[in-house]
């Protein structure tokens, strides 16, 4: 169960990632309360994974499935540009969080 909450707050922190842009500096009412429930949720889910899971696991974990995401939320959503650096580079940081999980004793 700690692993999927660990992955859920990694979601919601692509999510909250996600959502600080369409909030356009907090001016937004609709967009801004999304992402700050999203914030909420997803540290405290990140709390609720660490009573097993290590801290620099979890933690590690937690931001690679955010940087991920976002990266790759950032190329769909607004178009950032895509390259074959760019993916490699999230490839990698997929690969960091495999090796994270298979390392970990949890």
């Amino acid at each position: 169960m700690n692993w999927l909450f660990l992955v859920l707050a990694g979601l919601l922190e692509v999510g909250w990632a996600v959502g600080l842009k369409y909030t356009e500096g907090f001016t937004r009412p609709l967009p801004s309360v999304l992402t700050v429930i999203a914030m909420v949720v997803g540290f405290y889910l990140l709390s609720l994974s660490m009573r097993e899971i290590p801290l620099g696991t979890a933690y590690g974990i937690w931001v690679g499935i955010g940087a991920a995401g976002a990266a790759i939320a950032g190329m769909v959503l607004f178009k950032e540009p895509v390259s074959t650096l760019r993916i490699a580079s999230i490839v990698l940081v997929v690969a960091g969080i495999v090796g994270l999980k298979l390392s970990s004793a949890s």
